[in-house]
């Protein structure tokens, strides 16, 4: 039984928009205080809300980040992660993204 579990912090435009980890049974997200009363949601499928968003597989919003066909591949090779390790992949690969959203590990 795993452990170990990961943990990242989700930006939103370079704000601390929650934490999404690892868990016993899957993921979880969690919306930061401060984040839910000044922004909009990171996603119109994780509405801003105090409770944790819990989930067997990776949210289909952070599954959207992740690259894809060829690419998918190639990062996997390169960076020696097994491909369907989605949340290693989300960690690796999301640090700085095109867009608005940005996930640190937390160490």
């Amino acid at each position: 039984m795993k452990t170990n579990y990961r943990k990242a912090t989700v930006y939103s435009n370079g704000q601390k928009a929650g934490i999404i980890e690892e868990t016993a049974h899957g993921y979880k997200f969690t919306y930061e205080k401060d984040f839910i009363e000044k922004n909009t949601p990171i996603a119109v499928s994780l509405p801003l809300q105090i409770d944790a968003y819990e989930s067997g597989a990776l949210f289909p919003f952070f599954q959207g980040l992740l690259p894809e066909g060829w690419y998918l591949e190639m990062v996997a090779s390169t960076l020696k992660i097994d491909r369907e390790d989605d949340y290693g992949l989300l960690l690796a690969t999301c640090k700085e993204t095109i867009g608005a959203i940005s996930i640190e590990e937390i160490l």
